[in-house]
């Protein structure tokens, strides 16, 4: 059973808010670079992408749900971290 975070995460029409950050110009030419090798239509879709990956290690380290405990379970085992950040980023979606 999914637990109340996923559940609000895998709601297309969430609340979101605006905010300011202030990045160094050669990260967002980096990022501008990188973002269309990626498959994303921007620079800003990627930094998105780069935080949540970065939220959902963080959570799964952290967080004590059922998900997290299945894919450190998993990662035992010897699946590897790309199916996993693959499987993830599917959840999140």
């Amino acid at each position: 059973m999914l637990n109340e975070t996923l559940k609000k995460r895998l709601t297309k029409d969430r609340p979101v808010t605006s905010i300011t950050l202030r990045i160094p110009v050669d990260v967002v030419d980096s990022l501008k670079t990188i973002a269309p090798h990626k498959g994303f239509s921007g620079y800003q879709t990627l930094l998105k992408s780069y935080i949540s990956e970065g939220l959902r290690r963080d959570e799964a380290t952290y967080a004590p749900d059922a998900v997290a405990r299945l894919a450190r379970a998993l990662k035992k085992r010897g699946v590897s971290k790309k199916i996993l950040d693959d499987a993830m980023r599917d959840l999140a979606v």
